[in-house]
């Protein structure tokens, strides 16, 4: 139904945990040569090993997307290890959780620099790359917290996340003479290790407000970003893809009871 990713090469940053290790898996299993980034070594090697004899290779780099030059260094890292760039996933995120009233300028300011600016800066040093590519694909990892919902405890979370959504609506207007399209995948609740560190009660919580009655897998999130890189999608640019079980369909608790 496809053409094949096969030989193509990828960014995904955050790619050594949860959803960016599950996007870094789905990618070489489809024969993407990826370079995923996270900031320490350790978690990068260990995710390197785990994925080791897939049909595209991943590779590492530790880097700090908060930081633009650190973003330039992964991009040319791919470029060399790979022969050019096709495809960035701007993954890399954080959620700390902090009430507005407790919420510090230093709070603010990491959870928007990792989240927005990291983003921000991984596109910014790809142009080039990308743009040589032909077929260049940004894909960004947002969430339906902030564009669509609201979570007590997550304000400055869910505003980073909606400011990646105005981002992508500009540069894919940017960027479409460039033939680079720019899309996003919006989680719902995906089971990653975040999550399960948030406890069993917590996690039971939200899939019981889930139409399809589960949590979802870091797989769901890797194939809608897979879709969004493959050339049948290249007259797709700017649009936001929600995955979650149905999450934010139910008016209330009350619109599942009878299921």
């Amino acid at each position: 139904m496809f053409n094949s990713l096969q030989g193509r090469s990828a960014i995904v940053t955050g790619g050594s945990k949860g959803i960016g290790r599950g996007i870094a898996e789905t990618f070489a299993r489809a024969g993407v040569n990826v370079v995923i980034t996270g900031r320490t070594q350790a978690d990068i090697d260990g995710t390197v090993a785990g994925l080791v004899g897939l049909p595209g290779t991943v590779t590492g780099v530790a880097a700090d997307v908060t930081s633009p030059e650190d973003c330039r260094r992964v991009v040319a890292t791919a470029t060399e290890r790979n022969g050019g760039l096709d495809i960035v996933c701007a993954n890399a995120g954080i959620f700390p959780s902090g009430r507005l009233q407790d919420l510090t300028p230093e709070d603010i300011e990491q959870v928007l620099g990792v989240n927005f600016k990291g983003t921000v800066y991984i596109v910014q040093a790809a142009l080039d790359a990308l743009t040589a590519s032909g077929h260049g694909r940004v894909i960004i990892t947002s969430s339906i917290t902030g564009p669509i919902t609201g979570f007590p405890g997550w304000s400055h979370y869910g505003a980073s996340k909606a400011a990646q959504m105005g981002f992508l609506r500009t540069a894919a207007i940017e960027l479409a003479p460039k033939k680079i399209t720019v899309n996003a995948v919006l989680p719902g609740n995906i089971i990653t290790e975040g999550l399960v560190e948030m406890g069993q009660t917590y996690m039971d919580q939200m899939a019981a407000s889930v139409p399809a009655g589960k949590l979802g897998e870091v797989a769901d999130i890797g194939n809608a970003a897979l879709f969004f890189a493959t050339d049948e999608a290249s007259y797709i640019t700017g649009q936001s893809l929600v995955v979650d079980g149905g999450q934010i369909l139910p008016e209330s608790p009350e619109a599942l009871a009878d299921l």
